[in-house]
């Protein structure tokens, strides 16, 4: 019997124009760049300019992935924005992407689950396309986290960017052979609020009335990372009956080379098949996964027919996976 299935028919990505080295955050914080290098392989990340908001970040990667789709803004009726750091705390960040898209029919809203926000904001436009509700959506993730970090934190402002990565999902009716068959094959969330106190920001409307600053407690956060994200991998293999070497590429939030390090040894993949970013771009959040998937597809190492698993953790904690073939 035929079914709605949500493929990804084209991505792009954004990146603002200054380059902030490991170097020159030695002139601001006390540290090296062998000391951020070592501790995560971050060596440089984009900051947005004076001006430069989350919604402008969205809107160019929302563009690039329409123009890679070859399809206009007219034939999207879902945006949804994956963003920790929106322009205000209201209306949502997606609504003004609409506006500056044209698109004045449809709906759009973002959602909220700081580094894993793109992985849960995919699955909510999959339910949307494969329950009817929708026909196309552009699915974004977007940051201008350095506008919550603390300058004076070396443990945390070294390890964060800005950027913003989009998909554009379009639902197609198939009834194929599941072994073959491109598109979102599942996708796997979880949460767990016991852990709130691990990575959040000391600040919100409703508590301090401050946008507040990032607080993580990197040791804890690690060892969470590396258990949650390997056991949510198997999860979506196992939902789908393939085994680790079926995978071409999984496509990893981008926290810390040694987390992807971790993962890759604690499910026995070779590491070839890891896209890795972060050296380029830090921890870019919510827009950390399609920025990585947008670099791999644009070098051409991610093909058509390829099988990707996309997975990543955020504050809450929050955790997630899915599996796509491309």
């Amino acid at each position: 019997m035929a079914r709605i299935i949500s493929q990804i028919i084209g991505c792009g990505s954004y990146l603002p124009e200054k380059i902030l080295t490991n170097e020159d955050l030695s002139h601001i914080v006390d540290t090296t760049d062998e000391w951020i290098t070592s501790r995560s392989g971050i060596r440089r990340r984009h900051i947005a300019a004076e001006g430069e908001l989350t919604s402008d970040l969205a809107l160019k990667a929302a563009e690039r992935a329409l123009a890679h789709a070859k399809i206009d803004a007219g034939e999207i009726d879902l945006i949804v924005v994956a963003t920790t750091t929106p322009d205000n705390t209201f209306p949502a960040t997606a609504v003004k992407v609409q506006a500056r898209l044209g698109m004045t029919h449809g709906f759009a809203f973002d959602v909220q689950a700081v580094c894993s926000g793109f992985v849960y904001a995919l699955a909510t436009a999959d339910n949307f396309i494969r329950a009817g509700q929708a026909k196309a959506a552009l699915v974004i993730g977007a940051e201008t986290f350095s506008r919550i970090l603390d300058w004076n934190d070396r443990t945390t402002c070294v390890l964060f960017g800005d950027g913003a990565g989009a998909v554009v999902l379009r639902g197609e009716e198939t009834g194929g052979d599941p072994a073959t068959q491109r598109g979102i094959l599942s996708s796997h969330l979880h949460s767990d609020g016991r852990y709130t106190d691990l990575l959040y920001v000391d600040g919100g409307p409703s508590s301090t009335k401050t946008v507040g600053h990032v607080r993580m407690e990197g040791k804890e956060v690690f060892r969470h990372a590396v258990v949650n994200l390997a056991e949510v991998v198997h999860e979506a293999l196992e939902a789908n009956g393939l085994e680790p070497s079926d995978l071409d590429w999984v496509v990893p939030h981008q926290a810390n080379k040694r987390i992807l390090d971790g993962t890759a040894r604690k499910l026995k993949m070779d590491s070839g098949k890891i896209v890795v970013t972060v050296e380029e771009h830090a921890n870019t959040s919510a827009a950390s996964v399609p920025l990585a998937l947008d670099t791999a597809v644009r070098d051409g190492r991610i093909k058509r027919g390829d099988l990707l698993l996309l997975e990543a953790m955020g504050g809450g904690l929050t955790w997630g996976a899915s599996l796509v073939r491309w």
